[in-house]
């Protein structure tokens, strides 16, 4: 009988303690299944295990190989701003001169400290060829390189494309590691990737992720310029400030994609970061190299994205494609046949759905070069060959010699390339400066010596050879120039050809 009554004493005791543990699961996990759900029938696909002392990781989880490989080849990008002297107007609005005081008054000059800025780098050539982001190394003054065995080499910039917001740089050093690109049109969403960078000048950190999306635009870049392009692959390993311009890899080590930015409110790492595809990073960095500047090619269609809406609108049998609500002046598609309300599914077999894809597919190319368009009209599917233009509509490589006049008299007046000072005293990216307007035929525009020409017909400028180009290939109407003084007062001015 005691025998029984303590086995009895047991059982109640461990049906007890077992309703504890549940209960105290319940309370941390508040979303787990209530009475009638049922949980998935799931197998665990990786798991670990001891051999010899070791910790076995399964095929295709191995993320210490590829931080290995990578970590080598990652650089601290660090960078250094000179003092800057910057006077402040004399039309301060009232609320500014209240805040500054007296140095809001004019003729003070307000005097602005050295500043040191940091990111990262990824070695993709043994001989010191380094990609990064724009934006770590813009309007920087000096630009210093460390390497992963601590050496420290200061860097050329060989050029950068804001438009991708991607940087190349080369440091005078042989046999590097070096990473090789992967093809990030093959990364699938839901494949595990790396990233490593130097966050908060946390030297070679490696963090854990999946690819959460692919062919994000952010809107980031929008302040780059009327070609930006943003089809990011999205991931939620960890990315924080100082990451920018480093690596993200696939479980090989190969690289497919540059780490650019996170989706925070509070300037970390909140749960998803973004990097710029391994795709257009070769591409741009191919541009660079073998032209001084990345040659953008334009399909020159204006997009929009089909929801239930415009479908209806426009009687579309189904939300897939890019629609084409209109052109851009000597497009590309339009002179090929694509017409306004047409619907663009493909671009060589590469299935389309939204802009950023689109842009993805046709920046890889290169003024001159023939792609084919698939695309619906009323139902029915084709195909086209389009032969794609540059913002110019023509069909020039457009390549910077280094031996070319720096300035050039254009109809009576000197045209010369904007100093960097100038550059980045304006926070401009390119442009143009002209002198002599009194004896020239722009004498009557409006045009005052020392304006510098930033876009003219919305086609940017950065050389003499631009201004040029734009204004011979224009024969009639008129031409709106937009630009900036050195006081940093905007104006646009119409001329007439």
């Amino acid at each position: 009988m005691k025998t029984k009554q303590l086995m009895l004493g047991l059982m109640l005791s461990a049906m007890m303690g077992g309703g504890v543990a549940i209960g105290g699961y319940k309370l941390l996990e508040d979303d787990q299944p209530t009475a009638g759900q049922q949980l998935p029938n799931t197998n665990v696909r990786y798991t670990s295990a001891m051999r010899d002392g070791k910790v076995v990781v399964p095929e295709g989880l191995n993320f210490q190989t590829a931080a290995e490989l990578v970590t080598p080849a990652v650089v601290h990008v660090t960078t250094e701003y000179k003092m800057q002297t910057r006077q402040m107007p004399s039309d301060m609005h009232p609320f500014f001169r209240d805040f500054f005081g007296d140095e809001g008054m004019e003729g003070y000059q307000r005097q602005q400290g050295p500043a040191m800025g940091s990111g990262s780098g990824v070695i993709i050539a043994s001989n010191g060829y380094i990609v990064t982001n724009n934006h770590v190394i813009d309007k920087a003054d000096k630009i210093e390189v460390i390497l992963d065995d601590k050496r420290k080499f200061e860097a050329t910039l060989v050029g950068t494309d804001p438009n991708t917001d991607i940087a190349l740089l080369k440091i005078n050093s042989d046999n590097l590691p070096a990473l090789r690109y992967a093809n990030s049109d093959n990364v699938k969403v839901g494949e595990w990737v790396l990233a490593v960078g130097n966050p908060f000048n946390l030297n070679s950190t490696v963090t854990a992720g999946i690819i959460s999306a692919k062919g994000r635009n952010v809107g980031i870049l929008q302040g780059a310029g009327n070609y930006s392009v943003e089809s990011f692959l999205q991931t939620d390993a960890a990315v924080n400030p100082g990451n920018s311009g480093g690596a993200l890899v696939n479980l090989n080590g190969d690289l497919i994609g540059i780490n650019t930015a996170i989706a925070s409110q509070t300037g970390t790492f909140s749960g998803y970061s973004f990097a710029v595809p391994s795709a257009i990073v070769s591409k741009v960095v191919d541009d660079l190299l073998k032209f001084g500047e990345v040659q953008r090619a334009l399909l020159g269609v204006q997009m929009q994205e089909i929801d239930a809406k415009l479908a209806a609108d426009k009687k579309l049998k189904d939300l897939n494609g890019v629609f084409v609500a209109g052109f851009s002046e000597s497009s590309a598609a339009k002179s090929a046949g694509i017409e306004e309300g047409d619907v663009i599914t493909e671009i060589n077999g590469v299935k389309v759905n939204t802009g950023a894809q689109l842009q993805e597919q046709v920046t890889r190319y290169r003024p001159g070069d023939k792609i084919k368009v698939g695309y619906s009209r009323g139902g029915n599917t084709k195909t086209v060959n389009v032969t794609l233009r540059n913002a110019n509509g023509n069909t020039e490589i457009v390549k910077r010699d280094p031996n070319s006049p720096k300035s050039m008299t254009i109809d009576g007046a000197k045209f010369e390339a904007a100093s960097k000072k100038d550059l980045n005293s304006l926070d401009i990216t390119g442009g143009v400066r002209i002198s002599g307007v009194e004896k020239s035929a722009f004498a009557d525009s409006g045009i005052k010596d020392g304006f510098i020409i930033t876009q003219i017909d919305k086609k940017p400028t950065s050389a003499p050879e631009d201004v040029n180009e734009i204004l011979k290939s224009t024969r009639r109407g008129g031409l709106l120039i937009e630009g900036v003084y050195p006081d940093g007062r905007r104006a646009y001015y119409a001329i007439g050809r």
